[in-house]
C-alpha cells in the first residue's frame, strides 16, 4: 500500500495511464477483428479497405508504447499476406 504523498500519486498516475492503454490497445484489436471479418467473408475490397484503415492506428500504437515496433510488423506483415491470398483467390 502506497504510504507516502509520493507514491499514493504515482500509484494514481498508474491506474489512470493503465487505463488509457488498455482502451487503445483494445480499439487496435477491434481494427485488427475488422480485417479478420472481412477475410472470412472473402471480401478482398473489404479487407484491403479495413487494412489500410488499421495501419496508421498500429503505426500510432508504436510510438505510444502499447505494442512493439515487431509486433506490430509482424501483426501487418500477416495481415497483409492474407489480403493478398485473398485477391488472388
Amino acid at each position: 500500500m502506497a504510504n507516502s504523498p509520493q507514491s499514493k500519486k504515482r500509484a494514481r498516475q498508474n491506474e489512470n495511464s493503465r487505463k488509457h492503454n488498455t482502451s487503445l490497445r483494445s480499439m487496435a484489436r477491434t481494427y485488427m477483428k475488422k480485417i479478420h471479418v472481412q477475410i472470412a467473408e472473402g471480401n478482398y475490397e473489404g479487407a484491403k479497405a479495413a487494412f489500410l484503415q488499421a495501419q496508421p492506428i498500429l503505426d500510432s500504437m508504436i510510438n505510444k508504447g502499447i505494442f512493439p515496433k515487431n509486433k506490430v510488423a509482424r501483426i501487418k506483415s500477416r495481415l497483409n499476406v492474407k489480403v493478398k491470398a485473398l485477391q488472388a483467390a
